[in-house]
Parts: C-alpha cells; sequence; structure tokens
C-alpha cells in the first residue's frame, strides 16, 4: 500500500492538544494492524530544544539514537508501539541549516536559494523519507496557524497534497471551542476565524477537532460545518478529560479512526480498544487508593517539564492498581524552608533530572530527609549525582563534596569525563541516547528489572568520580549498574535502606502505559508499602542504614578519609 499522510495544524492559541491529539489518532489506526509513524515540525530556529530553557519549551524528550526533541515526541512514543529516531523531530533550524550548507557546497548551481522552492522542497523530502515503509505518516505541525514561523512548513504541506494526490493526503485542524460561563454560550467564532486563516494559505482542512469542555450539541457541530467549509460529521469533539489515555476512546467513540481510513481508502478493521478502556476504568477506581509522591525539582512553575516523570509515574500506579497524587516542590524554596514540613505526608520523594546549581542545596536536603527517615527515594540523572554528594558530606565525612557543575573548588565526586573537559560549547556536549548497563546481582536494581544487563537512555554531562568509588562503597554505598565500556557508574542505591534507588540515565523515557517502565513500578510499590506502614506506626527518626553508616564513620577519623579519597584523585 502507498503511504498515506496525515497532517496536523492547530490554531486559536498553542498548547491546545495538537501532540495528544495526533498520539491518539496513532495508537488508533495501529489497533487496526496498520504501520504507523509520526513526526513533529517545529517552526523554531533552534536546532533542536537541548539548549532550550525548560520554563519556555518544557522537557526535552531523548530518542534511543539520542536525538533531543520536542515532548511530543514522548506522547508519540507512548501511545503507540514506535521507537522514534531524530529524523521523526524537524526543526526550521535543521531545515535552514541543511539548505544552507547545500548552497555552500554548490548544489544549487548557482542559483538563487529561495524559501520557495527549496526550504520546502527540503521539508517534503524529510517528510517522504520518515513515511517511507508505513501505512500511515501522521505529521504533526508545531506552533499556531497565522504565526509567521510556520508558513514554510504550512505552504509545504499544502504542496504535499498535490504532490501525492488527494486520495493520500488528509488535513486535521484542532481548535478551540470555548464556553462562557456568563453567557451559557459555546463560541464558535474562534473556530471560524481559525479556519479561515488556513483556507487563506490554501488549506482546507477534512476534519475539525475542537477542543472544548463537553460534547457538542448538534447545532453548534453544524454551524462550524457550514462557516468551515466541512462536513458536520468531520466536525470531532475533542473534549476535555480526566487523564490523558481517555483521548484515544473519546476519538474511538466518535468514529475519527474509522473516517480517517475512509477518506484515505484503507482498508483496516478495528480490533477494538479494551485495554485504554481498562487503563480507564483502573485509572478511575484504583482498588489500592491513594499515594502521595513529591517531585523536588526547580522547574515545577511549568510542570511539562517533567512530563515523562509524571506519566512515568501514573504507568507504575496503573500497575500497582493504585491513583499516585503528585505533589511538585520548589527545590529553591526548599533551601530555606522547613524541610519535615514540606515533606510530611509523602510516601516517597524523587528528584528528577536538570541542569545547573540553582535550588540545587534543597534537593540534597530533601534527599537527606528521605535517606534518614527511610523514605522511599528515587533519583534520576542529578537525582543521583546529589544523592552521592549528600552521602559524601553527611556519612563520608567529605564536607566538601560537590559537582565541577556547581563549583570550582571542593572535593568534586562528581565531575567531568576527561574527554568532555576540552569541549567549549553546550549544544552537543552530552553523552546521549541508549547505553548498556550491567546489573549487579542480589541488589534492589537487578530485582527490579529481573535482568542482568539494560539499554537505558541517557541526557547528562557529568558523571561519578571513579576516584571516590572505594571510600563510598566503603560506608555503604552500593553501585549496582555500571557501563562497563567506559567504567562510568550508572546506578547506585543504599542496601539497608526501605528503597532508595538512583540511576544515572532516565528510564521515564521508555515507560508506556502498556509497558511500565520496571524503576517506576517498583518505586511506586515501595511508596504504598510506606504509607501502610506509616498508618501502622509511626515513622522512626532513624533507619538502620543510618545508624550503621554513622557508627562506621565516628570509627574512622574525618582527616583519614579526606587523605585517603584526595590521594585517589
Amino acid at each position: 500500500m502507498k503511504t498515506k499522510y496525515v497532517f496536523v495544524s492547530g490554531g486559536v492559541l498553542s498548547s491546545v492538544g495538537k501532540g495528544l491529539a495526533s498520539a491518539a489518532m496513532a495508537a488508533l489506526l495501529e489497533s487496526r494492524g496498520l504501520k504507523v509513524t509520526l513526526m513533529k515540525m517545529d517552526p523554531y530556529l533552534n536546532v533542536d530544544p537541548g539548549t532550550m530553557n525548560p520554563f519556555q519549551h518544557g522537557e526535552v524528550f531523548v530518542t534511543e539514537d539520542g536525538a533531543e526533541t520536542d515532548l511530543d515526541l514522548g506522547h508519540y512514543e507512548r501511545f503507540t508501539n514506535i521507537n522514534l529516531t531524530r529524523e521523526n523531530s524537524v526543526s526550521a533550524g535543521q531545515v535552514y541549516e541543511a539548505v544552507i550548507a547545500k548552497e555552500r557546497r554548490g548544489e544549487y548551481l548557482g542559483g538563487t536559494v529561495q524559501v520557495i522552492p527549496h526550504i520546502t522542497d527540503e521539508i517534503k523530502e524529510r517528510i517522504k523519507r520518515v513515511g517511507k515503509g508505513k501505512d500511515i505518516c501522521i505529521v504533526e505541525i508545531g506552533g499556531t496557524v497565522g504565526d509567521i514561523e510556520s508558513l514554510p512548513f504550512l505552504e509545504a504541506i499544502r504542496q504535499f497534497r498535490f504532490d501525492m494526490g488527494e486520495e493520500n493526503v488528509i488535513f486535521i485542524h484542532l481548535t478551540l471551542v470555548p464556553y462562557l460561563g456568563m453567557s451559557g454560550e459555546l463560541k464558535t467564532k474562534p473556530t471560524q476565524h481559525s479556519v479561515q486563516k488556513l483556507r487563506e494559505i490554501g488549506i482546507q482542512p477534512d476534519f475539525l477537532l475542537c477542543r472544548t469542555d463537553r460534547i457538542l450539541p448538534t447545532e453548534i457541530r453544524s454551524k462550524i460545518a457550514l462557516f468551515c467549509n466541512i462536513k458536520a460529521d468531520n466536525v470531532i469533539t475533542a473534549k476535555d478529560v480526566s487523564n490523558i489515555y481517555e483521548v484515544p476512546l473519546v476519538f474511538y467513540e466518535q468514529g475519527l479512526d474509522e473516517k480517517i481510513c475512509q477518506r484515505l481508502h484503507v482498508k483496516a478493521k478495528s480490533k477494538g480498544l479494551e485495554k485504554w478502556a481498562k487503563i480507564s476504568r483502573i485509572l478511575t477506581a484504583p482498588k489500592n487508593g491513594t499515594v502521595e509522591i513529591g517531585i523536588v525539582g526547580k522547574y515545577v512553575d511549568l510542570i511539562e517539564s517533567y512530563k515523562s516523570v509524571s506519566e512515568a509515574l501514573v504507568h507504575g500506579a496503573i500497575a500497582n492498581q493504585v491513583k499516585v497524587n503528585l505533589k511538585y516542590i520548589d527545590s529553591e524554596k526548599l533551601e530555606s524552608a522547613n524541610v519535615e514540613s514540606e515533606l510530611a505526608g509523602l510516601s516517597g520523594v524523587l528528584v528528577p533530572g536538570g541542569f545547573g546549581n540553582r535550588g540545587v542545596e534543597g534537593k540534597i536536603k530533601a534527599i537527606q530527609y528521605a535517606r534518614i527517615h527511610n523514605i522511599p527515594y528515587f533519583g534520576i540523572c542529578i537525582g543521583l549525582q546529589l544523592a552521592v554528594i549528600e552521602f559524601s558530606r553527611n556519612v563520608c565525612g567529605l564536607n566538601k563534596a560537590t559537582s565541577r557543575e556547581f563549583s570550582n573548588t571542593g572535593e568534586f565526586v562528581i565531575d567531568l569525563m576527561e574527554d568532555q573537559r576540552r569541549i567549549d560549547r553546550l549544544g552537543g556536549s552530552m553523552r546521549l541516547g541508549s547505553y548498556r548497563c550491567k546489573l549487579a546481582p542480589k541488589t534492589l536494581a537487578h530485582e527490579m528489572y529481573g535482568s542482568t544487563e539494560v539499554w537505558e537512555r541517557h541526557r547528562h554531562r557529568y558523571e561519578l568520580n571513579n576516584h571516590y568509588r572505594k571510600v563510598l562503597t566503603e560506608n555503604g554505598l552500593v553501585f549496582s549498574g555500571i557501563n562497563t565500556e567506559m567504567d562510568l557508574v550508572e546506578m547506585m542505591e543504599i542496601k539497608e535502606h526501605s528503597w532508595f534507588l538512583t540511576c544515572q540515565f532516565h528510564p521515564e523515557f521508555k515507560s508506556k502505559p502498556f509497558a511500565p517502565h520496571p524503576l517506576f513500578v517498583g518505586f511506586v510499590k515501595a511508596a504504598l508499602k510506606n504509607k501502610l506502614q506509616i498508618k501502622k506506626t509511626p515513622r522512626k527518626e532513624t533507619t538502620k542504614s543510618t545508624s550503621v553508616l554513622t557508627s562506621k564513620l565516628m570509627k574512622k577519623p574525618k582527616d583519614e578519609m579526606r587523605r585517603a579519597s584526595r590521594s585517589r584523585i
């Protein structure tokens, strides 16, 4: 079958839900046995979002091959069985960079290089490359119709229908239909204007997905259809839902997948969405109640910065038949706040990845609190690094323990690899993508995975300094995961603690609702167990591990320990 293409654009405002809508449609089409792929085209001039502030762009999602991409690719992977690559994420910066490089090499034979046809041709070639060998290729156009930045992409997809044939290309436009409580009306004018703007560009949408808080009545759908030159049956309600995994069900009930297949002349029967319905039932009425987990970070004002982490926790909750209530804690404010009052009532603490020294001391205080009070702790990337720093300072007596990322002086228990010290730019300087990790037997990591070897995705610059491994091990840390090729620590845990596990990589990038990541399943299970224990007996002030490690420390003079660690540097 010839590849069919579905282009998804958005109007009225940003963050209206194009990524989730695209992922949900992919899930519906994949459930029919079709080979589906997805693609995101962002209009910004950055080559990728890797150096962009999370407050501006949200989370950076990392693919198996190490591409730093838009967070929507996370939605694509979570909703489907697809593993995407760097080719599935395209920015205007990448396109212009490629065209200018060709011009410098003389590939345009001295011709004047212009947006049309050179930029648009480059965009179309990338779409064809991703769609090759697939039944359906869904392409999301970032930004909002009417923005000047996205015009080259919209022009490219306008041409694409003529290039590939009308029977092989459809346009789906996502808009907003707000409900004004004061007047008690659903307002269609924003949708009308958005479609009008799209038609001025030369694109007539085949389907409208109308984001709203209620099912659109027949008269509203008919009104939208009339003014937007579209069939009323093709006006679909994109209703707000209690959790994102209900979106495929909402579309399925309205027959969106069937209508797409009919329009594209694709013959593939639906096999139903029972597995999605089951997830919805668990999230609506979990058997084991709720569990409270704190996410301690510095980007909590925009929780999209931790999207994959929060969704992976939901996946872990589904596996444990429990609802997870997330409390986002500003690590910068935690530096001067009462830690006990901020973390009170939590059954688990998680420190996600991050960069820079802002809010670091607040995270360290949270880690120390979780370690001392035997609260399940899960550290990801910098969450591992800060756990090592906290342990070095408060158990090993290395009072100046720090990371080279945070300070120019001190005991660098976290440091750059030798070959990274010569890199003078930020973009492309990290350890990115999938790496092998060997797990030590009879460790918590081995128990969680049930395997002695795993592959996980990375996104970081700094590593645990191997010169300190001996002194840390002697005082109770267990390095349960090692990258043997580079001799780098990948996982660390405290054996006597109820559940204290950290990893240098980002397991959240590989978690899916139907295949939850084992570390998140284990963490949520430990948090639930901790909650049940707290109800039975008050929490002790110190754990067995703390008392044992403290007694070891008291037997060993601090000066001797410092000399031992420095001798290895």
